[in-house]
């Protein structure tokens, strides 16, 4: 395997460092540390070529087990539930993707997703296995998510984002906040919360900053436009339910709300709408703006 295929294989799969044990075979080693996963599911992946060793190249069923060693393996949900949205893709060259997320399309693969991702469904769109996201937006956001086409130069625009050279635009749909003079700016400091996919606000010096307007107001219902200053998970829907005015048909904050399938009716109102950015490659100005609306 190449240097760029392997590269590119890396993109897709996921790693583990075998941990400590006394197992015979790195396939001994698998199921006991995957234990959801039969011994036939795992002897039918390495049939398939799907478990890679640390140099990329397929594992034979008998590779005896070292602890530490590096396995690459790729995912895979049997039966996975199609996603009935479709994405876009605005922008497309030899260095940088921009696509247009649905609503409830995930970014990478997590959890029950695998194929029914935005980067799975690109790379297949595009045959371009070394697709990566320079960024993510929550499964239930919508909007514009940049890929990096080349590896040459991903670092360029990677250093876009801890270096706050873009500027990243959202909008949202609330409840009316009548006692706030807006704009205003909402600082705090997030960390993990509970149940493990939520965060929540905590004391202590801020590691989040959003700034806040409103752009046009409906009654009960406000739309909001929202200027993330840092990019923490969830940080704009915590944001929302701090000032007191969660996000419409916002399934975790203020709480979760259990047992419930996605309802396409009802999406998230937020939107990821606008990027503007130097590129770091042709220094010329990059704009791009999202298709999506959100209706009331």
């Amino acid at each position: 395997m190449s240097t760029s295929t392997f590269s590119a294989a890396q993109n897709q799969a996921s790693t583990l460092h075998l941990p400590p044990g006394s197992w015979v075979t790195v396939l001994d080693c698998l199921c006991a540390h995957f234990c959801a996963i039969s011994r036939e599911q795992w002897l039918d992946r390495i049939a398939r070529g799907r478990v890679l060793d640390s140099d990329g190249q397929p594992i034979a069923v008998d590779l005896p087990y070292r602890e530490g060693l590096r396995i690459h393996y790729f995912r895979e949900v049997p039966d996975e539930k199609p996603i009935p949205v479709i994405e876009s893709i605005l922008y497309a060259d030899d260095h940088l993707v921009v696509a247009d997320k649905p609503h409830f399309l995930p970014v990478i693969p997590a959890g029950e997703y695998v194929e029914q991702t935005l980067l799975r469904r690109l790379i297949r769109r595009l045959e371009n296995p070394n697709l990566v996201p320079l960024h993510r937006i929550d499964r239930h956001t919508a909007g514009l998510v940049i890929f990096s086409a080349n590896p040459q130069s991903r670092s360029a625009y990677q250093s876009l984002f801890p270096k706050r050279q873009i500027e990243k635009r959202y909008e949202a749909i609330a409840g009316a906040l009548p006692a706030l003079d807006f704009p205003l700016l909402h600082k705090s400091r997030l960390v993990d919360g509970e149940p493990f996919f939520r965060m929540q606000e905590v004391p202590g010096v801020s590691n989040t900053e959003t700034r806040v307007e409103v752009r046009e107001k409906n009654g009960e219902l406000w739309r909001y436009g929202l200027y993330p200053v840092t990019g923490k998970r969830h940080q704009l829907r915590v944001h929302m339910t701090a000032l007191g005015a969660s996000i419409c048909n916002d399934p975790f904050y203020p709480e979760v709300l259990k047992g419930i399938e996605d309802d396409y009716t009802r999406p998230l109102k937020l939107l990821a709408q606008g990027l503007r950015f130097i590129d770091p490659v042709t220094g010329e100005q990059r704009e791009f703006e999202s298709l999506i609306t959100l209706d009331w």
